[in-house]
């Protein structure tokens, strides 16, 4: 059960309206790495959550946290556009190839579809996909999606900071990234504490690793122009789960020989009588 309060976390509201700041902060909103994506990202990770009811509660507390952010953002768009009327941007745009500029940039649906609204878009249009999020049930393995989720996120929050000068709309990017800062430390934190309780880093932990291809699991195959990649850290030394030592292989060999496969035969589709492959849709 989810209790909406009317009044928003923080404040959002821009100096002036401006509709191609709108459209930029649509990207905030519905793009792969937006407020929608981590909002349902960490419900369904918190829906399904069958660990520690410590974990469940934190995955919760976030998801929560970030519908407000979604609403805070919604708010925000609503104002830039709000104000500016089309029919009166077209004309300050005949007056003032400045202002023709600045607006050309506006995303029509604004105006066409959501009546000077925000939208559950990303910024060129594309509608929000639940194929964003990451669901998968392994805590390790989502607490890692959940950190790229949100380094993703708070970068593009930086670039839209310096390509603006509203500091009502710079005063909300400001919040958002610091709570983008302690959600990266919050899932590094939760990283952390799982590996070392399952004391191990590789995902899943609980998966045999009798069962792998253990004497190629540490190699790095030389696979490109250039052997520059010998020199880092994942070349050379202990591995990091402590079971291996890395290893750069210069000229890989393969191991098997090309496949040879056997023609496909018409009876396969169940028409015996027909010449060739190709024409098994013949009545």
């Amino acid at each position: 059960m989810f209790y909406h309060k009317k009044k928003l976390q923080f404040e959002a509201k821009p100096d002036a309206p401006n509709p191609l700041y709108a459209n930029y902060i649509q990207e905030l909103i519905g793009g792969q790495y937006g407020e929608m994506s981590v909002a349902m990202q960490y419900l369904f990770q918190g829906w399904s959550c069958r660990g520690e009811e410590k974990y469940r509660d934190m995955i919760m507390d976030v998801a929560t946290e970030e519908l407000g952010h979604v609403e805070m953002l919604a708010t925000m768009v609503a104002r830039l556009l709000e104000d500016a009327p089309v029919v009166q941007q077209e004309e300050v745009m005949k007056q003032d190839p400045m202002v023709q500029a600045i607006l050309s940039g506006m995303n029509p649906q604004h105006a066409i579809v959501a009546g000077l609204g925000p939208r559950p878009a990303d910024s060129v249009g594309n509608p929000w996909s639940g194929a964003y999020i990451i669901a998968s049930g392994n805590l390790l393995a989502d607490f890692r999606a959940n950190l790229n989720a949100e380094s993703q996120g708070r970068l593009q929050v930086a670039r839209i900071y310096e390509m603006i000068e509203d500091q009502g709309v710079r005063d909300l990017l400001s919040v958002l990234l610091a709570r983008d800062s302690y959600h990266q430390n919050l899932w590094m934190a939760a990283i952390k504490e799982l590996e070392e309780k399952e004391g191990s880093i590789l995902v899943p932990t609980t998966f045999p690793r009798d069962k792998e291809r253990l004497d190629i699991a540490y190699d790095l195959y030389n696979f490109s122009d250039g052997e520059a990649s010998k020199d880092g850290a994942w070349a050379k030394g202990e591995a990091l789960d402590g079971q291996g030592e890395y290893k750069w292989v210069k000229t890989p060999k393969p191991e098997a020989k090309a496949p040879k496969l056997k023609p496909v035969s018409p009876r396969m589709y169940g028409t015996p009588d027909l010449p060739d492959q190709v024409g098994f849709m013949k009545e």
